[in-house]
């Protein structure tokens, strides 16, 4: 197992959580065999700043979006993504409050209206 599946989130400085994303960003540039110069332009930033990134220091958050887009690593954000969960009592309020079937409207001229068979 590898140690950084285990890590406390809560107990890192923000610093040290900076370095295990650099580390992440490099790890992956690393494996894909690509150069600080080529991920740097193929993402639209200084070979400076993906140096920055890789080290922990400050960089933007678009800056982040962009090396991870290169990487083909968008996917981590998915835990970003908010799911709406519905209990189930507040579901089966819903589902009472939906209509089952049509009713004609009381005193129309269609239900006051004779049908001759």
């Amino acid at each position: 197992m590898n140690e950084k599946s285990f890590t406390n989130w809560n107990s890192l400085s923000d610093k040290e959580i900076s370095r295990y994303i650099g580390s992440f960003i490099k790890h992956h540039r690393v494996l894909q065999n690509k150069s600080q110069d080529d991920l740097a332009t193929a993402a639209g930033i200084s070979r400076s700043t993906l140096s920055l990134l890789e080290r922990g220091e400050n960089v933007t958050l678009i800056s982040l979006i962009q090396v991870l887009r290169v990487l083909d690593k968008l996917s981590v954000l998915s835990i970003f993504q908010l799911r709406e969960i519905i209990s189930p009592l507040a579901l089966a309020k819903l589902q009472k409050k939906t209509r089952k079937r049509v009713r004609r409207k009381s005193g129309t001229k269609e239900s006051k209206e004779e049908v001759n068979w």
